[in-house]
């Protein structure tokens, strides 16, 4: 035991530290079972999308929530630090998958999903796109550029760079055609799945 403290101290920070853990665990508020279960999981897609859990889960509440949500209420629920559901409001908010909500005779921020799942669907693939995709297709660009110019690169690798090229751009092309098919359209194309393919012309591929 360390001279002067008294001997009592390693136990009341033990005590200290314990009601703090259970401090955060009894301020969550208790949520629906399967409201819960849906939130734990969109916070797991989102992290294998490579977006911070935190943002999907506060997505995933406000996504299911019948009525718009401060930081603090969001916090509450979730057992978040209000710093960490700042930080990930901001993201949600230049994902533009949720908006500020005025509410008569309260100057909070207020906030809500968009819950319209077509709209959602179509700005989390634009905001891939434009992170992932977009890059990716500079990037290429530039190797077959590069490519081209280097007589010491090998012929295999120029053409697969191409090949790689020109997937990416036909994936990017298809999306952007996608984006301006109506929504009943695009609905009846999805549901006809596999009976669009027996439509087109048989042949193989070159």
């Amino acid at each position: 035991m360390q001279e002067g403290r008294p001997a009592n101290a390693v136990d009341t920070q033990s005590r200290l530290s314990d009601i703090s853990v259970m401090t955060e665990i009894t301020g969550k508020k208790k949520l629906p079972a399967a409201v819960e279960r849906f939130i734990l999981h969109w916070g797991d897609m989102g992290d294998g999308w490579g977006v911070n859990r935190s943002v999907s889960q506060i997505h995933g509440l406000l996504y299911l929530s019948e009525a718009p949500m401060t930081a603090e209420d969001i916090a509450d629920t979730l057992g978040m630090a209000r710093s960490n559901v700042s930080n990930s409001l901001k993201e949600l908010l230049a994902w533009n998958l949720i908006r500020r909500v005025p509410i008569l005779g309260d100057r909070r921020d207020h906030f809500e999903a968009e819950t319209d799942i077509w709209e959602v669907a179509a700005r989390i693939a634009a905001r891939r796109k434009e992170r992932e995709l977009d890059p990716a297709i500079a990037a290429l660009r530039a190797c077959v550029s590069d490519a081209a110019e280097d007589p010491a690169i090998n012929p295999v690798a120029s053409k697969r760079l191409k090949e790689m090229l020109a997937f990416t751009e036909l994936a990017d092309h298809w999306f952007m055609q996608m984006l301006k098919v109506p929504r009943p359209r695009l609905v009846a194309l999805m549901r006809l799945g596999e009976k669009i393919a027996n439509l087109l012309p048989l042949g193989k591929v070159k």
